[in-house]
């Protein structure tokens, strides 16, 4: 059907009561799930998003010290001891993540960070790779052994499919990493007014093929990313 939106973030352009409104949706599999990941991609994302070899190896295991129902530390990580140590009021939950906001409660854990790798994690997709036909360069890039070229590379031929309407060209340095869709996806939605003034909002939706209540959301939130077209050193821009 030529008018259903595909769940790959390709950008749709709608006007509401004479406002221009860019709405994008993406199925959660493009993203990094908290709380299933193999340990690689998680550690791969946070090497790509520019921590040391040992800053990613400390924080991906307070990571898990987190989310895990045990009180054992491990040896790079970080128990209920460290955090009170570090004069923090809490501990770790010993849980999943419940969302993706929670990940700034864990300790070693930046705010400039969290901000960079935000809109690469989920909580909602629960398989332990990504989809790499709609996955984001920053997801791709955290996918072990990859370089920079070959995510360039594969994202041209991705983007040359999708405009020619044929079949998403594989990518085979996914390897076991790579996973289908999951049946939730984010829609973005940026609405642009006269003044500049530009508010953006997330929804995530649990997708379901029964007729009654076919979508259910699961999630509200301002984006964790600016629209990808706004220019922000333009005087009066601003998002909300």
């Amino acid at each position: 059907m030529p008018d259903v939106w595909k769940r790959d973030g390709t950008p749709h352009e709608w006007t509401f009561d004479g406002v221009p409104v860019r709405i994008e949706i993406r199925d959660e599999s493009a993203k990094i799930d908290l709380n299933t990941a193999a340990d690689p991609l998680l550690r791969g994302l946070l090497l790509s998003a520019g921590l040391r070899e040992d800053e990613a190896t400390a924080l991906l295991d307070a990571i898990l010290d987190w989310r895990d129902a045990d009180t054992l530390k491990r040896v790079n990580g970080a128990e209920e001891g460290d955090y009170t140590a570090a004069g923090l009021t809490y501990k770790p939950a010993n849980a999943p993540f419940q969302a993706i906001e929670e990940l700034q409660l864990v300790l070693g854990m930046r705010p400039d960070l969290y901000r960079r790798i935000a809109p690469s994690i989920t909580v909602f997709s629960r398989l332990p790779g990504i989809n790499p036909a709609i996955a984001s360069r920053e997801v791709l890039l955290a996918l072990p052994n990859v370089t920079p070229e070959m995510v360039d590379e594969y994202i041209a031929r991705r983007d040359e499919a999708r405009a020619q309407g044929s079949a998403m060209p594989l990518f085979p340095q996914a390897g076991v990493l790579a996973s289908g869709a999951a049946m939730v996806a984010t829609v973005l939605a940026d609405a642009r007014l006269e003044d500049g003034t530009v508010f953006v909002r997330e929804a995530v939706a649990l997708l379901r093929p029964v007729p009654r209540r076919p979508v259910t959301f699961v999630a509200w939130r301002e984006s964790t990313a600016p629209p990808p077209s706004q220019d922000a050193s333009q005087p009066g821009a601003g998002a909300r």
